[in-house]
């Protein structure tokens, strides 16, 4: 390679290291817009639960529309989450259509129709894993307190 072809070389490739990379926008995640599942986010907060997930189940299932996932750290706290999820709804008018699982409390299941929520124990969460399961479902985003993001910031 001759001195000249080397330098032409060089000044391609300043420009085209100084050339921006086009900026990609990233949508935003969805936000949780549903009080019910709102006041279910407080009221698994409320009683301690661990890492509440929302998953949007519209464009992958046609059972349900949501699945709010959460876990206790013990069968006593899985009940309590339950409890007051259900107690929490039903005072803002939303009574569950069935619970199942509560006696064993490894995995209760509170349906509401078009959301279901499930409470875990950390271990069963772990086993059955839903997140995995339904990984095509978009994860929305769960604020801080169980409030929407629009609350939070006025």
């Amino acid at each position: 390679m001759n001195e000249e072809s080397t330098i032409k070389l060089r000044a391609l490739r300043a420009e085209t290291e100084a050339i921006p990379a086009p900026l990609v926008e990233v949508p935003a995640p969805p936000v949780i817009t549903d009080e019910r599942i709102l006041i279910a986010l407080r009221a698994a907060e409320d009683k301690k639960g661990v890492d509440p997930i929302v998953l949007d189940l519209q464009a992958v299932a046609n059972f349900t529309d949501y699945f709010l996932v959460v876990s206790g750290t013990n069968a006593r706290q899985v009940q309590a989450i339950a409890d007051e999820i259900a107690e929490q709804l039903k005072t803002s008018g939303t009574r569950a259509a069935r619970i199942e699982g509560h006696s064993s409390a490894e995995w209760i299941l509170l349906d509401y129709g078009d959301f279901i929520v499930h409470v875990f124990e950390e271990k069963a969460r772990r086993f059955y894993d839903l997140e995995r399961l339904w990984r095509d479902a978009a994860k929305l985003v769960v604020p801080a307190n169980g409030h929407a993001l629009d609350d939070e910031t006025a």
